[in-house]
């Protein structure tokens, strides 16, 4: 055991941000009296990202990819070379709020707990980004963007279920990440990737949560937009969302979504979407790749997997006879 924590920031071109998100998460740490460090993983930035690391913030980690990879693999690289039990996995345009940490830790008492986020609030405003993720089905299909929170704060106190840790900021137990094999870097260059993992602990036995009282403020999509078409962007997602039905969908609901997409397909083929068209033909290639996350992830469980059906009865029964609020 080396029970401290790790803040692992994965970075491509975000120097400019470091002035105002790295001094906020220095002091976050430093009222959590535990060892910590900071490590970034650099996706070989073109901007002066490591030089002004180096002469401002000389006791921050490096690890640098060596080429440009994406979120995942960048993640990965800085996870397994932390120091600490607890990495804390935040994006490089996420301010923390100086008791960040306060009510996080005490969710590591808890064996089958995977991993913990906060509350995502505006950079400049108190409009809340992200609350827990409540998973639902449209037919046979997974829906990703609904957030939930109760309306009554007292029964968030012991936290919510959340079937997804926001990659933003997500509070991890290293050991149970590298069990599972971390971010599955087929996913690369971003998006969905956070989903996936989380449903693979949800489904390995493990518990995400979300605390509302740790709050942290975030610049939506600085990285990603600032070096992306807006093509490109919608290409990617599209693909991920079909990866992560691919992978966890139980044999007789994919063949329910399958069917549920084609249509889909067929009308964007016909209205010339072409990013629509990239993303199937980018998902069809990757069959190989699919089959062998699904054989991955049972040889990992031993065959003794949840299907998603009980990942989301589990967590709306957690909040049966709540009142709930819903937004996206």
């Amino acid at each position: 055991m080396n029970y401290g924590l790790s803040v692992v920031i994965p970075n491509y071109n975000g120097s400019g941000l470091f002035p105002q998100t790295l001094p906020t998460v220095y002091t976050a740490l430093k009222n959590m009296h535990l060892p910590f460090e900071v490590v970034v993983a650099d996706d070989v930035s073109t901007d002066d990202s490591i030089s002004y690391l180096k002469q401002h913030f000389p006791f921050v980690k490096i690890v640098s990819n060596n080429v440009n990879s994406g979120f995942s693999v960048s993640a990965n690289n800085g996870i397994r070379q932390a120091a600490y039990d607890l990495v804390l996995l935040l994006n490089s345009d996420v301010k923390l709020e100086e008791g960040y940490f306060t009510y996080l830790l005490q969710y590591f008492n808890r064996k089958d707990t995977f991993g913990v986020m906060g509350r995502i609030i505006g950079w400049e405003d108190e409009n809340i980004q992200d609350g827990a993720k409540l998973p639902s089905f449209h037919f046979a299909k997974i829906k990703t963007s609904l957030n939930y929170l109760l309306k009554n704060e007292s029964d968030m106190e012991k936290g919510l279920l959340t079937v997804y840790l926001s990659g933003a900021n997500a509070l991890l137990d290293r050991n149970k990440f590298l069990e599972l094999g971390g971010f599955n870097e087929m996913f690369s260059p971003f998006y969905v990737e956070d989903y996936e993992l989380s449903l693979r602990a949800w489904r390995m036995g493990y518990q995400c949560y979300f605390e509302n009282r740790a709050v942290c403020r975030h610049r939506i999509s600085t990285s990603i937009q600032k070096g992306n078409k807006k093509t490109f962007i919608k290409t990617i997602s599209n693909r991920n969302k079909w990866f992560l039905h691919a992978i966890h969908l139980s044999p007789k609901r994919r063949w329910m979504w399958m069917m549920q997409l084609l249509p889909e397909i067929l009308v964007q083929t016909l209205l010339l979407k072409e990013y629509y068209i990239k993303a199937f033909l980018l998902f069809l290639s990757s069959r190989d790749k699919i089959k062998k996350s699904r054989a991955d992830l049972l040889l990992k469980s031993g065959n003794q997997l949840l299907e998603v059906e009980e990942v989301v009865k589990k967590i709306k029964d957690s909040i049966k006879d709540k009142q709930v609020i819903f937004f996206k």
